[in-house]
């Protein structure tokens, strides 16, 4: 075919998409596949990445497949991209045989621009000769890996099928493939290369920053009162909690609606007519928080989530990325929340080490959870960290981090951590940090007495340190690799070879004080991350229920008709014409000529 030029993809970006310009680096990456080339995408969730495949599959002759790992979202995706005019349609197990006959006839007539399929679908042989038949008339555009950093059979999201998409290449190496992520690492991003053949392919790497996201890590105390607190200041918001256990999941989603908050539970656990009915509520309903294990999330396209909230501590750098990156894809205000405590690091040492792994495995996940430990007791910048784990060097402080806004203060621990390894020693390496807490404070419980542990020259020595900073102190030390968790000891914290040095005072050790006072953090928060408002909100909330009723009337989520950020234009520029209307992010042809007429009419109705 003959080259596409640049003029191309920009003209169908405004016409189809409604944007007047591409992204970063959308324009290379587009004009790149367009042409027939490979590609490795690693772009930010919200950065765009869909519109990298998206366009190049409507400028090639053919037909787009996209393969995508979670089917209860085809049908949205689909949705969105029909609402723009475009021909778009899925494959998956959720429908029935005359509806896949159907959608089989519209490919094969070439009334398709993009087909969704789930990796399963794809490796059958009946798919597989599809795709021959249409290779061979050459009307296969390219094909779309989507979450590829599922292919990493180290990685947080591993599924087997992906590793057999191999075939594609091998099939059909005169279609181009684009792969493409949010959350990878150097090693993943070379396993995806291999597995996936993309060895000669071009890698195009985005920033990973998403500014509009805040972090904040904070030490667990009593969890529930400190995520109602948390949720105070976002009432009537959309958002996700992460829980560990699908036990944790049921309990904390029936206790928040104990709360007045609008709450659903989704876990592997609930079957799939539940699930999916949550989720459906989840995507189309407003300020719906869902309570979740990682069961839930991948491709959510939700683009106004305002908040995700961690109960318990993710597997990784990455799995925490990949699930906070589904806020604020709308770039406005959200917030990244956790809490974390000295719980969490004994029970995450003890999964790797029970884990039937080989030892290669657990080296690997040790050290992703080492990263992420070390980035949970940082005193410096969060998101440089962060960042810093995925390749990208950052020297300002970001100033939208718990670490930026409230720098932590440091203390020299050398002497506590030194009688932490004191008592952990005389008592032969056999107890958790309850004990050794009690032991080092003084606290003569029967048990103590029983042991003998209140004659030991350590009992005592450590009563100017209250138990949050005891804690601090053995949450530090383990996070530092100083102590070991013994999982065949149930928990019982042991001596690593590195913490000689400190032990023998050859070396200093700087710990993270806890602080007990009101967080300036909570008191800034409400202003500080408050969504945008319109010129007129009165208008704003119009458009809003006119909205709803068009989703309600066709079946699908609201931000399918117009995204918030659309509203908010809308409200604060108030268009008078179609042509008005076009200049508006997020508004193409095809959207202005279907709702156009409405939008100007409520526009109107509130300029008099």
């Amino acid at each position: 075919m003959a080259e596409l030029k640049p003029a191309a993809a920009l003209e169908l970006l405004h016409r189809v998409f409604g944007y007047p310009e591409f992204r970063g680096p959308q324009a290379e990456i587009v004009d790149h596949v367009a042409n027939g080339g490979d590609a490795l995408v690693l772009m930010p969730t919200g950065g765009g990445k869909s519109l990298c495949y998206q366009i190049p599959a409507l400028l090639r002759p053919g037909v787009g497949i996209v393969v995508s790992p979670l089917i209860a979202l085809m049908q949205d995706q689909v949705d969105a991209l029909r609402q723009l005019g475009v021909a778009a349609a899925f494959l998956n197990s959720t429908l029935d045989f005359a509806a896949v006959v159907a959608t089989e006839k519209k490919l094969f007539a070439g009334e398709l621009d993009l087909l969704y399929v789930a990796p399963e679908r794809l490796l059958t042989e009946r798919f597989l000769s599809l795709l021959d038949r249409l290779a061979a008339d050459g009307r296969l555009a390219l094909f779309a890996i989507d979450e590829a950093h599922c292919v990493s059979q180290w990685g947080h999201d591993f599924r087997p099928e992906y590793i057999q998409l191999s075939v594609l290449h091998e099939r059909y190496p005169a279609v181009p493939r684009i792969a493409l992520t949010a959350t990878a690492d150097a090693p993943t991003r070379r396993e995806i290369l291999v597995r996936l053949g993309l060895e000669e392919a071009r890698v195009f790497v985005s920033s990973f920053d998403r500014p509009n996201i805040r972090y904040t890590v904070v030490e667990r105390d009593n969890p529930r009162r400190q995520l109602l607190d948390f949720l105070a200041n976002h009432a009537g918001e959309a958002g996700i909690v992460y829980c560990l256990s699908r036990k944790k999941v049921d309990e904390t989603a029936a206790w928040l609606v104990a709360q007045g908050i609008s709450a659903l539970p989704y876990h592997a656990g609930l079957d799939t007519e539940t699930r999916t009915r949550h989720q459906q509520r989840f995507l189309r309903e407003e300020g719906i928080v869902m309570v979740a294990t990682i069961a839930f999330g991948m491709g959510i396209d939700k683009p106004d989530v305002r908040f995700v909230a961690h109960l318990d501590l993710p597997k990784s750098l990455e799995a925490y990325y990949q699930e906070t990156g589904r806020a604020g894809r709308d770039g406005e205000p959200a917030e990244a929340w956790m809490t974390y405590g000295l719980n969490d690091v004994v029970i995450h040492r003890q999964r790797i080490d029970e884990s039937e792994a080989g030892e290669e495995q657990k080296r690997i996940e040790l050290g992703k959870l080492d990263a992420l430990l070390a980035w949970c007791e940082t005193a410096a910048c969060r998101r440089a960290r962060l960042l810093s784990y995925f390749g990208e060097t950052r020297e300002e402080r970001c100033g939208n981090c718990d670490t930026c806004l409230e720098p932590p203060e440091l203390w020299d621990g050398t002497v506590a951590a030194r009688k932490a390894m004191s008592a952990i020693l005389r008592t032969g390496q056999r107890f958790g940090a309850g004990h050794l807490i009690d032991l080092l404070r003084g606290k003569a419980t029967e048990r103590m007495r029983q042991l003998g542990h209140d004659v030991l020259p350590t009992f005592g020595v450590g009563a100017d340190l209250d138990e949050a900073n005891w804690r601090g102190v053995f949450r530090q030390l383990l996070a530092a690799g100083l102590l070991h968790a013994d999982a065949q000891a149930y928990g019982a914290l042991k001596l690593t070879d590195a913490a000689r040095p400190v032990l023998k005072g050859e070396t200093t050790l700087q710990l993270r004080r806890q602080i007990h006072k009101k967080s300036a953090l909570a008191r800034r928060r409400k202003t500080a991350v408050a969504p945008p408002t319109s010129g007129d909100p009165t208008l704003f909330e119009a458009l809003r229920a006119w909205r709803a009723e068009q989703a309600k009337a066709q079946g699908v989520p609201a931000y399918v008709i117009l995204h918030d950020k659309t509203l908010h234009e809308l409200a604060a520029r108030r268009p008078a014409s179609a042509d008005e209307l076009l200049d508006l992010p997020g508004i193409g042809q095809a959207k202005a000529e279907r709702y156009g007429a409405g939008l100007l009419e409520i526009v109107a109705a509130r300029s008099l």
